[in-house]
């Protein structure tokens, strides 16, 4: 499969040590030649791959340099893309690359679409949908967890297992197909129902195991929504600022003073938490803080983990108490803040209010408790197994989607063998079941499918 050249920067924006713009194409090399000039007149299309030369990049109409680079040379098949590469080290300044991409796409490179480079390594079979995938997946891995699920991926653990199951599949087909093909043989319809329920509940049971890690690998994969409530001045921003290591948000004894909801990420014992601290929610006549007050209120519905503060200095109010009822359901650790003052909060009614929920106690001014409390983050949502580190987790909404399509598919299949259906129609289940597992690692997917999903990378990518 051929295909035009692409060039784009494939480093973040902005100043640094070195910028790279990227090439890929069968091109890569003589548009590159036409700009590279080395001190001792060494051409590029004649360097060998995986090598790195140093020299400039001219303009080739008016001859002047345009920046000082190192190229490196890179002959497909062993590149990235399948296809001959080229990599452009220029300094680190917005000016600097974006010259030395202008003149890579009027030299005949082509402005690289948003991941299409990755696109390109799937299209020439260099990897498969799922490993592309867990290309953006590494990149935006918020914690050391979530970074190894995608490292998994990206080296094909999900990619063999599916295979692998597939194959099963096919095997079950073969079977149907000699059944179908020669219905004289009765031993052979017999083997075949035998054959057929004891792979199809196999394929079950793993299918059941990887959906049991969905619940994980998408928390490491996308984050916990966590929300901060609690009346005004119980501690809320002071727990955001403990849970960040940073003072992001104001701390003051006056009631009301955050007035909109303060968004940031904090990886909490490996677990990475959208972390989120409301207004306090109270009635207020502030229009200001009423409007913060709703938001807090709408986030609240959208929530994974809900940290609910009150204050231990305090006696429990109404505004308190209809916290409490509006998180009914939800997942909530209660925390008890302000320990260092004396108590009057009714700890009796905490726990009757708190139900089966996790209650932690902490002093924020003094730094304590947040230990205990980081902990009942981490345990409430991976117990401690998430330590494996020979499981394939799978972390992709798609992914989960078709997984749970495709168990489906075979327990559609596994209650039509034991309630007699012809073996025909059963195979109507398995087919769907091996088609909806191939859609994952992109051996039948829609072309429109493919163009979306690449859409969402980062462009250079």
């Amino acid at each position: 499969m051929e295909f035009d050249t692409i060039a784009a920067i494939s480093t973040p924006m902005g100043e640094g040590a070195i910028a790279i713009v990227r090439l890929s194409g069968e091109q890569a090399f003589e548009i590159t030649d036409q700009l590279f000039r080395s001190p001792g007149g060494k051409r590029i299309i004649d360097a060998a791959s995986h090598t790195i030369h140093y020299g400039h990049i001219i303009d080739p109409k008016t001859q002047e340099v345009a920046e000082e680079v190192m190229v490196t040379v890179m002959r497909g098949p062993k590149t990235f893309t399948r296809e001959d590469v080229i990599e452009i080290n220029c300094h680190g300044g917005l000016v600097s690359v974006n010259r030395v991409l202008q003149l890579a796409l009027t030299s005949g490179a082509r402005l690289a679409e948003p991941g299409e480079f990755t696109k390109r390594a799937f299209l020439n079979g260099r990897i498969d949908l799922s490993q592309a995938e867990a290309v953006m997946d590494l990149i935006r891995a918020k914690t050391d967890r979530a970074m190894n699920v995608a490292l998994g991926q990206m080296e094909g653990r999900l990619s063999k297992l599916i295979r692998k199951l597939r194959q099963e599949i096919l095997e079950i087909l073969a079977h149907v197909e000699v059944n179908i093909d020669y219905p004289e043989y009765d031993d052979v319809e017999e083997m075949t129902h035998v054959m057929l329920l004891d792979k199809a509940q196999y394929i079950r049971d793993e299918l059941q195991k990887l959906l049991q890690t969905s619940q994980q690998g998408k928390i490491l994969r996308e984050g916990i929504s966590t929300v901060i409530v609690g009346r005004p001045n119980v501690g809320k921003s002071s727990l955001l600022n403990s849970l960040v290591h940073e003072n992001k948000a104001i701390v003051t004894d006056i009631p009301g003073t955050t007035r909109d909801v303060i968004e940031e990420y904090v990886n909490v014992r490996g677990v990475p938490l959208r972390l989120l601290d409301t207004a306090g929610i109270r009635e207020t006549e502030d229009i200001v803080e009423k409007i913060g007050v709703e938001r807090s209120r709408q986030v609240l519905k959208e929530a994974d983990l809900i940290l609910l503060v009150v204050n231990f200095s305090d006696q429990l109010t109404a505004e308190d108490e209809n916290i409490f009822k509006a998180v009914e359901g939800m997942d909530v650790i209660v925390i008890i803040n302000k320990t260092d003052l004396p108590q009057k909060i009714d700890m009796d009614r905490i726990k009757e209010l708190a139900n089966d929920h996790k209650v932690v106690t902490t002093s924020l001014l003094e730094d304590e408790g947040v230990d205990d409390l980081e902990e009942a983050i981490a345990s409430l949502f991976f117990a401690g197994s998430i330590e494996a580190g020979d499981m394939t987790y799978v972390s992709n909404t798609r992914h989960i989607a078709l997984l749970g399509q495709s168990l489906h598919s075979i327990e559609e299949a596994i209650e039509g063998v034991e309630m007699g259906t012809p073996i025909d129609i059963v195979q109507i289940d398995l087919t769907r079941a091996w088609e909806q597992l191939g859609e994952i690692i992109g051996d039948s997917v829609h072309e429109s499918l493919i163009d979306q999903l690449f859409s969402q990378f980062c462009l250079g990518k």
